[in-house]
């Protein structure tokens, strides 16, 4: 006769799984995908599979979360390319530029990645050659007195919209750029 605590746990593994379907962080999926394998080996442990229950442990649980954290950590980035420049470093505008892109990439649980290059033909050879996910670089002034503004394009369309609704400034222009598929043409 199976005890009322087994009753319990049991129901744990619907739960879980109801709330692993409506996660939208993706690193909250994994832990809740984590205790889900756990309840799981628990649940065969105590119902006699102890083979069942090992093989969910070390295979279904630690192996599978490892991979997907991999996996995760590495596809969430956004590479953004920029010239490195002296004048970079010293401009405030670019720097709040920098964190407003960074604030409005982590509400999509993105991670931001400077990728910096020699020059502005380098930058804009990156984004062809699909190094980089966006590049920002200064405009060319108009006048010589006028303050600089910042160019953004971006190859990653997704990226583009969301970036588009909030980088409102005056001083940033967003454009998307489509990149020809240049594999298999040599």
């Amino acid at each position: 006769m199976i005890d009322s605590y087994v009753y319990v746990i049991i129901a744990l593994l619907p739960l879980a799984a109801l709330i692993l379907v409506f996660q939208v962080n993706p690193y909250n999926a994994l832990i809740i995908r984590a205790i889900l394998g756990a309840v799981a080996a628990l649940v065969y442990a105590v119902l006699g599979a102890a083979d069942v229950a090992l093989t969910e442990a070390l295979v279904g649980t630690m192996l599978a979360i490892t991979l997907y954290v991999v996996a995760v950590r590495s596809s969430l980035v956004m590479r953004l390319g920029i010239v490195k420049e002296v004048e970079v470093e010293t401009d405030s505008y670019f720097s709040k530029l920098i964190a407003n892109i960074r604030k409005t990439i982590n509400k999509y649980h993105l991670r931001l990645e400077l990728v910096e290059y020699p020059n502005k033909q380098a930058l804009e050879w990156a984004l062809i050659g699909k190094e980089v996910h966006a590049i920002c670089s200064k405009s060319e002034k108009l006048e010589s007195d006028s303050e600089p503004t910042y160019q953004t394009s971006i190859r990653v369309h997704r990226l583009f919209e969301i970036m588009q609704t909030e980088l409102t400034s005056s001083k940033t222009t967003v454009t998307y750029i489509t990149v020809p598929n240049l594999e298999g043409k040599h």
